[in-house]
């Protein structure tokens, strides 16, 4: 077994190399070497190699896919709309063919873009632009949690064309305002559905954030 002993901050350490013959005299001195210089530098060689072995205990099965579903029931268990869910595992369903099998820490900007050009290809600029938006979530809840150390879709802002907006139809009239409101209060249908047309023109606000109101 090869062994170094050296000091770090006054203190005497040892830290072992590998055995041999698996690790020749030459790397061994290599491993020396590069150990000493971290040693000067004030980086401790047995500390470091200790967190190398911390990250890749961390790391280990964690592919992208799976750690897209660790994201997804996050965004569960903070109580995030079931609509808000089902996009994102549409989103991970998307990503899973290219890189879904890929250790999150290895995924390289151009297998994303990939699956984003042909979206793009297709037609569906939203879905590309959503489709990025999650992978970058998912990177970034991964650097935060210290099982990669960068967003490689963050890289990938404006890779492809911006989908069109598109304005929704609107009554502006206050002729057919009030037509509205009439059919609206003449409603017969199922009560809780009879209170929430009376209760939307006061407050306004999108027929999914009313149905989830408490």
């Amino acid at each position: 077994m090869w062994r170094l002993k050296y000091r770090s901050h006054g203190v005497e350490r040892k830290r072992a190399l590998g055995k041999y013959p698996d690790i020749s005299l030459s790397a061994a001195r290599k491993a020396r070497n590069e150990a000493r210089v971290k040693a000067v530098s004030g980086d401790d060689p047995a500390a470091a190699k200790r967190r190398e072995r911390v990250a890749a205990k961390l790391a280990v099965g964690a592919t992208f896919g799976a750690f897209a579903l660790e994201y997804i029931d996050k965004a569960e268990r903070e109580g995030r709309a079931p609509a808000t869910i089902t996009k994102l595992r549409w989103a991970r369903g998307w990503l899973q063919p290219a890189i879904g099998h890929r250790p999150i820490d290895q995924v390289e900007s151009h297998e994303q873009l990939a699956v984003l050009k042909k979206q793009e290809t297709s037609g569906n600029l939203a879905t590309a632009r959503r489709t990025r938006a999650f992978a970058s979530r998912v990177f970034r809840y991964a650097v935060a949690t210290a099982r990669a150390k960068a967003d490689p879709a963050g890289l990938l802002l404006g890779a492809v064309a911006s989908p069109k907006p598109r304005n929704l139809s609107a009554i502006v009239e206050p002729k057919r305002i009030g037509e509205l409101l009439r059919a609206m209060v003449a409603y017969g249908g199922a009560p809780v559905t009879r209170l929430a047309l009376a209760l939307s023109p006061h407050v306004f606000v999108q027929p999914g954030e009313l149905r989830q109101a408490e």
